[in-house]
């Protein structure tokens, strides 16, 4: 039977199993046989520095009071300094109110029915005379006499041209869409036939061989009378004057209505320029 000795050999480790076969003289095998211990110290040197530094202001406090003390001291004296007050104003002193004039007055009393024998001079009522320059109240009293009297100017009568201005009301702004549309007298067939007849091609614009649309814009009041014409898009070479010059002398036409009344109406028109 075998008994376990201290002088048997000590069993492997794992970084002597790892190195059994492989040259130890490099540190390699000295390193990581040291980690561990290194380990160990590092982490309990830095548990104790962090524990020191927590515990510093008590082991610090309990060491040198006094010093904390007057430091405490001092920085108390010196958020308690006093603050230099606010100069004072002087009061401000309103000028004196100017008391209101007085004007004459006359005892104007409410008649009451009375014998004639009780009846004083002081209860009769004010004569025109005394009311002319004075006004009624219930005591007769003397005035400053220093009030104007600001008469209202007379009311003229309006002139002919100021009674127009008065009855003369702004119109209504014109209608893009309504119920009923304008139309030329006679339909789309007369409103080509009047321009057949009355447009002439410029001559500038046949000699350079212009064509094309007029597109003309203007309102249709409510008797049917053409305004405001204006050429929204034109071509040029005279086109665009004639097409104005021919809108101007063109017939009234049938007023837009909405609602059953006749309103003003905005209204656009090609006009055609071809050359034949």
């Amino acid at each position: 039977m075998y008994k376990s000795t201290a002088s048997q050999t000590a069993l492997p480790t794992y970084d002597d199993i790892i190195f059994q076969a492989r040259n130890r003289a490099y540190g390699a095998f000295d390193l990581r046989r040291q980690y561990r211990p290194t380990l160990s110290r590092a982490l309990g040197l830095g548990i104790a520095l962090f524990l020191g530094a927590l515990a510093a202001p008590t082991l610090y406090a309990h060491f040198w009071p006094q010093a904390l003390m007057r430091h405490d001291q001092s920085m108390t004296e010196a958020t308690l300094t006093k603050l230099a007050e606010p100069p004072v104003e002087p009061p401000i002193t309103l000028p004196p109110t100017e008391t209101a004039p007085a004007v004459n007055t006359v005892k104007n009393l409410p008649l009451v029915v009375m014998p004639e024998a009780d009846v004083i001079e002081e209860d009769l009522p004010p004569t025109t005379d005394q009311l002319e320059n004075a006004t009624s109240g219930t005591e007769t009293a003397q005035g400053t006499g220093d009030i104007d009297i600001i008469a209202a100017p007379e009311a003229s009568t309006p002139t002919i041209k100021e009674k127009a201005l008065e009855v003369e009301s702004k119109p209504e702004a014109p209608f893009v869409t309504v119920e009923q549309q304008p139309e030329y007298p006679g339909g789309l067939d007369a409103l080509r036939a009047f321009l057949g007849k009355n447009l002439n091609y410029p001559r500038s614009a046949a000699s350079a061989g212009v064509s094309g649309r007029v597109y003309v814009s203007f309102v249709v009041n409510t008797d049917g009378s053409l305004t405001d014409i204006q050429v929204l898009k034109g071509i040029g070479f005279g086109c665009d004057e004639e097409a104005v010059r021919v809108m101007q002398k063109m017939p009234h036409w049938r007023p837009g209505k909405q609602a059953g009344r006749a309103v003003r109406v905005k209204y656009n028109l090609p006009i055609s320029f071809t050359l034949e």
